[in-house]
């Protein structure tokens, strides 16, 4: 039996602490087995459930609860957690069945055959409770019918009688295309049908017969005077369609009436028969016929809905692919809109495809693949309402015979400990070689799928064993020698974070997730949340809903890391102003923009009765108003911005918004139960706050797609002069503003944009640590681009923001869209962050003094940018962001085409650019940290991960991080280092698993004492689960140091779990690791995750604060602590040279001669007595003895002075 990881859901606070188990499947759904037979219940406290004394509940059906009011004396539930036992799967499948029948009958057509199998059980007992089998019930396999006989025409048939008794008219003769049985696809070449001219007598007068009133004057319908077709056009929300065009269907192009204010319209003479239908079209609608309703009075009546048109949305993006050459490949491409899209158009490189040649609709089929056809495909769909154009899919097209992946490994070069010097090379790296992540073609059971069935990709064929000579000591190590095509991995990939308010940073509690339509999830009690990612998603679009209506939904564009892993975002949502009351049947001004002695941006004016319900009557009474706005002159609103401010042009790109602010409407009765729409309101905009005069021209009224996340279009605007005033103003006075109009319907959320064509991009990078090493570059951290207000004037905050944008870092670093002016180097500035697992690293310093190499940046542009980091003027401040003037790069000057900054159409310079190009840098605030693992994984890329008994982490979907918590007593910070071995299991034991080295933090509080939070590798499951190995730790500090203490709990833990390692040597604490989740209490921390940097991050934050659920980054050593040791400092028992030198430097000199002369006199008489052979004509003048004799005199007594010497 199998025990799963701990679980903890709820906190004991409100009613009591709930771990239940439907909750838990919600959050980390197959983590939990279905039938779990035991349940194991303990306090954060590593207390069991049984000795708290606390009443508690526990069902495997439901899991574990406790509850407050049933303690006893008003005692508080502890805080639980609870993990689940299940039963190993006893299930086998039966063998396959025969191939069924081809899926189509037509013939040259391609479809599939299935046969099956099922999955039975040695276990008795509901169907819904037997286990699973591993792999698939069902496979697939392609299959053809033979050829068609092609389609031919048949004879012309006879003329047509002509269309008209008189006068001029026509006649068509047809003929068919004979198809021969199950030739649906083939198609004749020509057209089914003749028309041609007819009829030359002239007609006498008009003929036209009316059953009811008279024939017109032009003798196209019949008219009844008197008679009326009155109708009424409302949207799909209740609120009447002003200006919608009213037709008569047999006469689509005369207008014959318009809506008014009401929605209201009548047309005269209509007879009221019951053919007469109508058609009714209005602006951003999708059109409407219908048939009118008649009576006996000659009245007739009409009631419409329109519902809104929506621009086309790409759902199913074209998938990347590999063939080779001769094979077969499908495209795939589906867009959603109203009306629904139907014209699709397909690209290869940038080039429209012939539709007549390649026969294509939503998906594109290439058959016979040539070398020629590799390269980018991307489709475009469009509707009414514009278009859009998908992602682009790469073909690669390898020669027949040519291996997809290269045998041979990359060379990839891991950094060594600080210890382990080669002999001979000096080197602290070593080749453990890698290989590529390209896509193979793999088997293709049936390769015209939209995604292939089963993905292969280059990777590990084979690794060998190899031993590293470190001089002193060896290690060995795990190097890929065959690279070949294997089943892709497949992570997960995870988007969490937490939602807060943007004002308090008020949990967003219980909120509602949707992706689209669909309800996804919902934020824990701290507005925590994790979101699965499908694995097609190219674009997340995410909507948050407050149920207590406290903060406005918010939509958010989520960038993730398509490697796998989590990425962690904070969320920050705005909060609903208080609904003021205001009079339907009045005007009503709101203004936009509160900040304190600063004038609004804009307002808003609401025409008497505009409001209406959603059965569209007019609605008379107190109106609950609230409209939130986003001040882009406060920048910590900035990430609260819904969406990405980007929006789809006619041709189908995405282009950027610069705002001048957002604001969210909502509107209710006075019940404040039911929500209200508008008629035409109109927006006004300030144009004293548009500091770029070429932008008001452009400015345009936009409303958020909440189910896209892209802003579409709503209204222009025009020029009005208008009294101004508010909050800041202390008089009124004439002003000029931009007026738009809009109605308030399905969308709430509104934005004053301006498309921006002056864009650039910016080169960042992020490091591990300030030594920033091209190898030690981070992955998965989030970089943000604030663009700010081009012109300073505001006192309460001198530069507004303008845009929001965030992305990821991959392996060269992440390029940021951004705006950017060639002509002032200052129009456009930018303030940049990163962040990673919620941390944030620190910017490169700006101070004391400008450093080209530590900021990343070379002169003189780095002087143009004007680079400074937040703390520049002010130490106080934080060091987590930098301000840059977005200066374009001047094509003319060669000092400006190297980075940071590229221009808008060198995205792939940018995205390319060797590590030693400009670039802005980030780092990690850590202290000395090195991890080696005997097998290489990048946790980055959890692609790499590689199966073997030896892998830190065993199981690529789901990592467990461990962490021992060792105290020094001493003046001086400490390397410690984790030495980590197989100790139980069979195949790993003796072997190393890896090395962990830290240095120790020091405690701000406390004096003389600093903290180490050292990873080691967790006990449990290795790669195969088929056994349990506990990893033998070692504990070893650097220096002086000896054990002085152990954790008691963690003592009486290890003793009750043997055996107990010996601990003879105090500079080493030895362990074999545990296998349960201790705690704080026993100074262990424990996080399993399934992104492993967000599980170390996790355990980190919990180990420096000293608790087993908080989160800390300044170090506290008096609590959570595993081992403690005594480092004291070696006693100075005497001054350096330097020292002396610099107190007494002629008696320091004096001494060192002397002394070196008594060096040369011990040298003397130390060496040993020899003949030396003088050339011929020259000898010694001191015999041999008297020389022995002089030496000894020497070693005697002192060497005589010069003085005595030459006496």
């Amino acid at each position: 039996m199998e025990w799963t990881s701990w679980f903890n859901i709820d906190h004991p606070g409100g009613n009591g602490d709930y771990e239940r188990l439907e909750a838990i499947r919600f959050y980390y759904r197959e983590r939990v087995c279905m039938r779990p037979v035991a349940m194991e219940a303990r306090t954060t406290d590593w207390v069991p459930a049984g000795d708290t004394g606390e009443v508690v509940h526990s069902s495997l059906d439901q899991g574990f609860w406790c509850i407050n009011k049933e303690q006893a004396n008003g005692r508080l539930c502890s805080n639980y957690h609870v993990r689940f036992q299940c039963l190993p799967e006893q299930a086998y499948w039966t063998q396959w069945s025969a191939w069924g029948p081809c899926s189509t009958n037509a013939c040259s057509d391609v479809g599939i055959q299935v046969r099956q199998r099922n999955c039975q059980s040695s276990q008795s007992g509901p169907a819904l409770r037997l286990p699973l089998c591993e792999g698939k019930s069902m496979e697939r396999r392609q299959c053809e019918t033979p050829p068609c006989p092609e389609a031919k025409w048949s004879p012309w048939g006879p003329w047509a009688p002509c269309t008209v008794t008189c006068g001029k008219g026509h006649q068509v003769r047809r003929r068919t295309c004979v198809k021969p049985s199950g030739t649906d696809g083939q198609h004749c070449v020509g057209r089914p049908a003749e028309l041609q001219k007819c009829g030359k007598s002239p007609c006498p007068a008009c003929l036209r017969m009316c059953s009811e009133g008279r024939v017109s004057d032009d003798c196209s319908r019949c008219v009844c005077d008197g008679h009326v077709l009155r109708g009424e056009v409302f949207s799909t929300t209740g609120g009447p369609i002003t200006g919608a065009r009213v037709f008569l269907s047999n006469q689509p192009k005369i207008i014959r009436a318009r809506t008014n204010a009401k929605g209201l319209f009548q047309i005269t003479g209509v007879c009221s028969s019951n053919e007469t239908r109508i058609t009714i079209r209005r602006e951003k609608f999708i059109p409407v016929t219908l048939s009118a309703f008649s009576n006996s009075t000659g009245m007739a009546s009409v009631r419409a809905f329109l519902q809104s048109a929506e621009r086309p949305y790409i759902v199913k993006h074209p998938e990347d692919k590999v063939r080779y050459e001769g094979q077969r490949v499908a495209f795939c491409c589906q867009a959603t809109g109203l009306p629904m899209p139907e014209k699709y158009y397909w690209y290869h490189n940038g080039t429209l495809l012939d539709r007549q040649v390649y026969k294509y609709d939503a998906d594109l089929i290439l058959r016979d693949l040539k070398p020629w056809q590799a390269g980018q495909y991307h489709c475009k769909v469009s509707n009414e309402m514009g278009a859009i154009k998908s992602s682009t899919a790469h073909l690669s097209i390898m020669a027949k015979g040519k291996p997809a992946c290269a045998t041979k490994p990359e060379d990839h070069l891991i950094r060594l400990p600080i210890d382990c010097v080669q002999p001979g090379t000096d080197s602290l790296f070593y080749n453990t070689g890698r290989c590529p992540h390209n896509m193979c073609a793999g088997s293709m059971d049936f390769d015209l799928r939209c995604k292939d069935g089963s993905g292969y990709c280059c990777g590990v064929k084979r690794m060998e064993t190899q031993e590293i000579n470190c001089g002193s000591y060896t290690l060995p190590i795990r190097a890929v020698v065959e690279c070949g095509c294997q089943k892709c991995i497949q992570p997960k990939v995870l988007v969490r974070g937490r939602v807060v308010a943007a004002d308090t940073g008020e949990p967003l509690r219980f909120g509602h997730i949707y992706i689209g339509k669909d309800r996804v999830g919902t934020t824990g009690y701290q507005g925590s949340f994790t979101i699965a990612v499908p694995s097609d998603t190219k674009r997340l679009v995410v909507n948050f809903v407050d149920r207590m209506q406290k903060f406005i939904d918010t939509v958010k564009v989520f960038i993730f890391d398509k490697k796998g892993g989590a990425v962690y975002h904070d969320v920050k949502v705005m909060r609903k102003q208080e609904p003021i009351n205001i009079n339907s049947v009045e005007t009503t001004t709101i203004y936009l923009g509160e900040i304190k002695g600063e004038d609004p941006i804009g307002k808003i004016v609401i025409p008497p009765n505009s409001f209406h319900k959603s059965s569209g009557e007019v609605y008379e009474g107190t109106v609950k108003a609230s409209v939130t706005f986003l001040d882009p002159r406060n920048i910590t609103t900035a990430s609260a911005a819904p969406g990405d401010l980007n929006f789809v042009d006619d041709e189908g790109d995405m282009f950027p918004l610069r705002t001048y602010g957002m604001f969210s409407v909502d509107f209710r009765d006075q019940s404040h139960q039911e929500v209200l729409g508008t008629g035409k309101v109109q927006v006004y905009l300030d144009t004293e706050h548009v500091k770029m005069p070429e932008h008001i021209p452009k400015m345009k009224l936009w409303s958020l797609n909440p189910d896209t996340g892209i802003w579409e279009e709503e209204s222009d605007f025009n020029f009005a002069q208008a009294t101004g005033g508010g909050s800041g103003r202390s008089k009124r006075e004439e002003r000029t503003f931009l007026i738009g109009n809009m109605e308030i319907r399905e969308r709430r959320l509104f934005n004053l944009d301006v498309p921006e064509s002056r864009r650039c991009y910016v080169k960042v990078r992020a490091y591990m640590s300030d030594k920033f090493l091209s190898s030690e570059q981070l992955e998965g951290v989030v970089i943000s681009l604030i663009n700010l207000e081009p012109m300073a004037g505001y006192s309460s905050n001198p530069r507004a923001w303008g845009r929001f944008d965030s992305v990821i870092t991959g392996s060269n670093g992440a390029c940021l869209p951004a705006f950017c002016d060639a002509l002032r180097p200052d129009a456009y500035t930018a303030y940049v962050t990163a962040t990673m697992g919620g941390e944030e690293l620190e910017a490169a310093a700006s101070s004391p003094k400008m450093n080209p190499n530590i900021i990343g940046v070379a002169q003189p542009y780095l002087d143009k940018i004007g680079y400074q980091r937040t703390d520049h003027e002010d130490p106080a401040l934080k060091k987590t962001a930098f301000k840059i003037n977005l200066a374009k790069p001047d094509p003319n000057n060669v000092e400006e085409t190297n980075g940071p900054i590229y221009p808008y159409q060198n995205l792939i310079d940018c995205e390319n650019a060797p590590v030693d190009a400009n670039h802005f840098r980030f780092f990690r605030v850590e202290k000395d940290k090195y991890e080696y693992n005997v097998v290489p994984f990048q946790e980055s890329d959890l692609t790499s991960w590689t199966g073997d008994y030896l892998s830190w982490w065993p199981n690529p979907q789901e990592f467990r991080a461990c962490y021992i918590k060792v105290k020094i007593n001493g003046p001086v910070e400490v390397m410690v280092r984790s030495r980590n071995l197989g100790g139980s299991h069979p195949r790993t034991r003796g072997q190393l698993y890896g090395i962990r080295d830290i240095r120790s933090t020091r405690d701000m509080r406390l004096a003389n004492s600093s903290a180490a939070c050292l990873e080691f590798k967790c006990s449990g499951m290795l790669y195969d689960q088929d056994m349990v190995d506990r990893s033998l730790i070692a504990v070893i500090p650097q220096g002086n140091c000896r054990r002085a203490g152990i954790n008691n709990l963690l003592q009486e833990y290890l003793v009750k779990h043997p055996p107990l390692m010996q601990n003879n040597e105090s500079h080493v604490f030895n362990m074999l690791a545990p296998v349960d989740p201790l705690g704080h209490n026993y100074g262990i921390y424990t996080v399993t995750d399934q992104n492993p940097r967000l599980a170390k991050e996790i355990a980190i934050g919990r180990c420096f604060d000293g608790t087993s659920d908080g989160f800390s980054r300044e170090m506290k050593t008096d609590s959570g602590v595993a081992l403690t040791f005594a480092c004291p400092e070696r006693p100075i028992t005497r001054e350096s040279l330097f020292q002396r030198l610099q107190t007494n430097p002629a008696q320091t000199l004096s001494q060192m001669a002397r002394d070196m002369r008594e060096s040369r006199g011990q040298q003397v008489r130390r060496a040993p007595s020899q003949v030396v052979a003088y050339p011929s004509g020259a000898g010694s003048r001191i015999p041999i003895s008297q020389s022995r004799r002089i030496q000894g005199t020497a070693g005697r007594r002192r060497t005589p002075t010069r003085g005595q010497a030459q006496q």
